[in-house]
């Protein structure tokens, strides 16, 4: 990936650390780290504002460079879509075993060690959600991608913006907050699936009854 040595070449000769051009594309100094050891591709909007940064022409940091730059965009745009539908789906699935199980119990009043298999099985659904949403998120973090309107533009091939209030407010937040919010959402989500599951069984209950 050659255009990873030219940023870091181009860097190098403005005399600016990985922090200072990662200000100014409005990335993470990791985004940075990334493009010059030829992990991941600049987006176009990037790119420009690295041409603009060094005065070079776009095409002069991208020589050679097109072909692989936009198979490895295409791709990982594929897996983040089809990762998506795998954690809406298998989510879904394993609400309907939690259903299912709660209806064992409650409304047919089956022991609690035949109503095991339905549980391990929403379980393991879970799991296999939870795997989908890790790698779509380490997509999102080799992308630079952090607002919902990042990922949808990036998410449609259109140009990503990341010069926006709510971008750099993001940006800003330390990892400590960042890893703290990432739990309450988790907690939140599994109390909703426990509700609708409570509901769920509460529902056929009253339908079997």
């Amino acid at each position: 990936m050659e255009v990873g040595k030219r940023i870091k070449g181009l860097r190098a000769e403005a005399h600016m650390s990985q922090d200072d051009l990662a200000a100014r594309v409005y990335v993470s100094r990791q985004t940075i780290s990334s493009w010059e050891n030829g992990k991941t591709y600049p987006d176009i909007q990037s790119l420009l504002l690295l041409s603009e940064i060094f005065d070079v022409t776009a095409d002069s940091l991208i020589k050679g460079d097109v072909e692989t730059m936009t198979k490895t965009i295409d791709s990982d745009v594929r897996t983040m879509k089809r990762l998506s539908y795998v954690t809406l789906g298998f989510l879904l699935l394993m609400v309907l075993a939690m259903v299912w199980g709660i209806v064992q119990t409650s409304a047919w009043d089956w022991p609690l060690g035949q109503t095991v298999p339905t549980f391990a099985l929403a379980i393991v659904l879970w799991g296999i959600a939870m795997f989908a949403a890790v790698w779509v998120e380490r997509i999102k973090k080799r992308h630079d991608l952090i607002t919902y309107r990042e990922i949808l533009a990036y998410w449609n091939g259109e140009e990503v913006d990341r010069d926006t209030d709510r971008g750099r407010r993001e940006r800003m937040l330390p990892r400590w907050m960042k890893v703290i919010r990432t739990v309450g959402l988790t907690l939140l989500c599994a109390a909703i699936g426990a509700f609708l599951g409570y509901g769920g069984a509460m529902l056929g209950e009253k339908l079997l009854g």
